[in-house]
């Protein structure tokens, strides 16, 4: 069989193979081993979520509502992420989409990355369609291998599940990668009914192309249903290739790779088989993701991600960096789920796109996965009340220095008070998935227990509205805690915030009360709030074994 650039040589450094025993230490007390001694050391980076094809498998006819291009990942956090991981140890980074091609710098991209060093390989994943213009320049500025998606090799089929022309540049494509010493990598979804008839014409095109054909698994997801009626099983397609040609022989696999290797003896190429449905391969996963708004995900079969963008754009230093990397590798699972059970919390992600549909979540768009407000469009406008408390123990020396008004920073009470209504107008920015609710009424008071040393906050928001006003009560609480702490921390940092908790909510369908009986009947004849009495507190600023929820008389 031929060779190309795909296959890189093994160097030194390269964790997926033999390794000393300080190599394997390095390896097990590093931010990319997880709690089951997996190391990562391919990065999948999702350089755009936009893409030139509609594949009917990925995306409706009308494309998917795009992520604004300031919450993506600049080129320099792109690079600055990949510096980071190849430190740890990567070795190996693919860019992926959407498709990367439409990018206007991926060739300076992938120039960058190539001089990071110990950085292995940089390799693309690309649907073809622009390659006869770009795969010169990539290659100068060092690309090390490309995988090409193409789910058929007759003309009308490519534009039926494409829903776009252009079936000739992508063969032309893989051409023009053999010619120039690449080895490419063709991606195939396999899906009963459209292209299992063509799996011999695959095979057939590895007798004169230097070209590794990998047939993929359907992910059979319906909406929230699991419908394995157009997916062909691993083992089927083998039989039926078997049928033609009997020796038809597997290869030795590599013990990260995902795909099942085999080749017809005396054809240039070779076949692979990615059996992610019927035969997961998670116990040898090596693999990490960065989708393009900055999330990393562990397991492309999990919906839980951590933003590397919102740790960058707040200034985060490379070791707080590599800590919340290593909590998300730490939190991967052993496997993904069984069929059914992978339903409600799995994406729909194929090799060309990053494109992820989730079930039905109240603040997840189900077919972008995307965050958003909940609709309230249908609900019924009502009074909307809620109050909120915190609790500030600031220790003896503060607290005399509050009832004497004597800090320097000025009126703790009062400005605590103040920022707490700020905070309540405030808080769809903070929070990002709340609602902006014209607020009818925001009341912040705030006094100190000289006898335990605390400050007690207790806030009542009011709105008219389709959605409650918990929210705006719990961060004005919270504002107002984190002021008195900000403006007594000169004095001393043992300082504990505690108690912060809903007291009570009304006006939407279901409400909620933590006051006693007697209070609640109070409220109707006064509209004064009745006293928050809270269990007191051990007065030591680290208290160990207390029960963080407080008891209300």
């Amino acid at each position: 069989m031929c060779t190309g650039r795909s296959d890189i040589p093994l160097s030194k450094g390269n964790r997926n193979n033999t390794t000393t025993s300080s190599g394997k230490q390095a390896e097990e007390a590093s931010p990319l081993t997880d709690k089951f001694g997996r190391f990562h050391s391919y990065l999948r980076i999702s350089l755009t979520e936009r893409c030139n094809l509609r594949c009917k498998y990925c995306m409706p006819e009308e494309g998917v509502p795009l992520t604004a291009k300031d919450s993506l990942l600049t080129t320099d956090e792109v690079l600055r992420l990949a510096g980071l991981f190849v430190r740890e140890g990567v070795r190996k980074i693919r860019l992926t989409g959407g498709e990367p091609t439409v990018r206007k710098d991926l060739t300076d991209i992938v120039a960058a990355l190539k001089r990071i060093p110990s950085l292995e390989s940089v390799g693309i994943t690309t649907n073809g369609l622009m390659l006869t213009r770009q795969l010169v320049g990539l290659q100068r500025a060092g690309l090390d291998g490309l995988n090409i998606s193409l789910d058929t090799l007759k003309a009308a089929k490519y534009e039926r599940i494409t829903r776009r022309k252009g079936w000739e540049r992508v063969i032309a494509g893989i051409d023009l990668a053999i010619q120039l010493g690449y080895k490419p990598k063709v991606n195939c979804v396999l899906m009963k009914g459209f292209n299992d008839d063509e799996l011999c014409d695959f095979v057939e095109m590895t007798r004169d192309r230097c070209v590794d054909i990998r047939f993929i698994e359907y992910m059979p997801f319906t909406g929230n249903r699991w419908d394995t009626s157009e997916m062909v099983p691993f083992r089927e397609a083998l039989a039926t290739i078997r049928e033609r040609y009997p020796d038809f022989t597997a290869l030795a696999n590599g013990p990260n790779d995902t795909a099942k290797a085999f080749h017809v003896p005396g054809f240039r190429g070779q076949l692979g088989f990615i059996s992610s449905m019927t035969e997961h391969f998670c116990g040898g996963c090596n693999r990490l993701r960065i989708t393009a708004d900055g999330n990393l995900k562990v397991c492309l079969f999990g919906n839980t991600e951590v933003s590397l963008r919102d740790a960058l754009r707040s200034g985060c230093s490379e070791d707080d960096l590599r800590c919340l990397i290593s909590a998300a590798v730490k939190r991967k699972k052993k496997q993904h789920a069984a069929q059914p059970s992978l339903i409600s919390s799995t994406i729909r992600s194929y090799p060309l796109l990053g494109v992820r549909a989730f079930s039905s979540l109240s603040h997840v768009d189900e077919r972008t996965g995307k965050a958003t407000m909940v609709d309230v469009d249908d609900k019924v406008s009502t009074r909307r009340e809620a109050k909120a408390q915190a609790t500030v123990y600031v220790g003896p020396t503060i607290s005399s220095l509050i009832e004497s008004n004597e800090l320097k920073k000025g009126d703790v009470l009062s400005i605590s008070q103040m920022a707490g209504i700020v905070a309540a107008k405030k808080t769809s920015d903070l929070v990002p998935l709340c609602h902006n609710i014209p607020l009818s009424s925001i009341k912040v008071e705030t006094s100190l227990n000289a006898a335990t040393h605390e400050v007690h906050i207790l806030t009542k928001v009011k709105c008219d509205g389709k959605t409650g006003v918990e929210m705006e009560a719990l961060t004005a609480a919270s504002i107002a805690a984190l002021t008195v702490y900000d403006m007594c921390k000169s004095v001393s940092h043992e300082i504990l915030i505690k108690n912060i908790m809903l007291v009570e909510k009304t006006g939407g369908k279901s409400d909620y009360y933590k006051l006693a009986k007697k209070h609640k009947k109070q409220e109707h004849h006064s509209d004064s709030d009745p006293p928050i009495v809270v269990k007191r507190y051990n007065t030591h600023p680290i208290a160990g074994h207390e029960e963080f929820v407080p008891v209300h008389h």
